[in-house]
């Protein structure tokens, strides 16, 4: 399936300022970028870069002037995903994990799976499976957690979501990790482009790894999930945020436009999933 994607992010830039962009959409084995566009306004020099061993494409932008800085990406990404059946997927434990796997397992900056770890087994340590521990810890984000729009800051947590119990895509996904990481499901942040997402947004969603593919779960339920574009990964918003910002410039304009490049495009969500006992993975 491809998707036409785009971003256009303006900033009004008082002195110096670095900026770390995670704009490109990132190659994967099932997600070809076929065609794409940066621009910024005024010209700027602009570095991109992996850091070490990563998917995540960089885009690193050095900044010497009062004035306004306008960046804008345009792409156009073939996405394959795979639906499994949840009766068929492995059930082996950590021992089983690859060595790039295991920092999954570790609580991070906004996941603080330590601080959670009770709450979590006296409320989902019944569950058996990898796959039931993902699912039913959606499920409950989902039934528990109010979605309100700017709920929450660029400080909060898995612990001041589950406090507060609202919040938004973001702190969705890193309760979803948390409470996985508690229960031994290594789990990872994912933000992504999202089709029929309403207001389009930079999205963000969690993953976790079962049988050496890593499925996609969304509390949020907002957008189907064989529409998502991966943008970036990690332990979570600290390593996947869209841009990260040295200095103290301030966003005045973000759109971001998500659109099918493809017909016949029919929507994978969680309550057809769960009709089939099926789990997606973004390839």
């Amino acid at each position: 399936m491809r998707f036409n994607v785009s971003c256009e992010l303006e900033y009004n830039l008082n002195s110096a300022a670095t900026f770390l962009f995670a704009l490109k959409c990132i190659q994967t084995g099932g997600q070809n970028v076929l065609e794409e566009y940066v621009f910024t306004e005024p010209e700027v020099h602009m570095e991109e870069f992996h850091i070490e061993s990563g998917m995540n494409r960089f885009s690193r932008i050095e900044t010497f002037y009062q004035g306004t800085l306008s960046v804008s990406y345009r792409a156009l990404v073939d996405v394959s995903y795979r639906i499994d059946s949840a009766q068929d997927l492995s059930t082996g434990g950590s021992g089983e994990l690859t060595p790039e796997a295991i920092p999954f397992l570790f609580p991070s900056r906004y996941c603080q799976s330590d601080r959670i770890r009770q709450q979590a087994n006296a409320m989902f340590g019944h569950l058996r499976t990898p796959y039931e521990i993902a699912s039913v810890v959606s499920d409950w984000i989902f039934e528990n957690i109010a979605y309100v729009s700017g709920s929450s800051g660029e400080t909060s947590s898995a612990v001041d979501t589950m406090e507060t119990r609202q919040g938004v895509c973001r702190d969705f996904a890193h309760l979803g990790i948390a409470f996985c990481r508690a229960l031994d499901v290594p789990a990872r942040y994912a933000t992504v482009y999202a089709y029929q997402l309403n207001p389009p947004d930079f999205h963000a969603c969690f993953e976790v790894l079962i049988g050496g593919w890593w499925y996609i779960f969304d509390p949020t339920r907002l957008a189907p999930l064989n529409g998502l574009i991966r943008i970036a990964t990690g332990r979570d918003a600290a390593d996947a945020a869209v841009c990260t910002i040295f200095g103290d410039p301030v966003l005045t304009r973000s759109e971001v436009f998500c659109g099918l490049a493809d017909s016949g495009f029919y929507p994978v969500t969680r309550d057809s999933l769960m009709e089939n006992q099926q789990v997606i993975a973004l390839l």
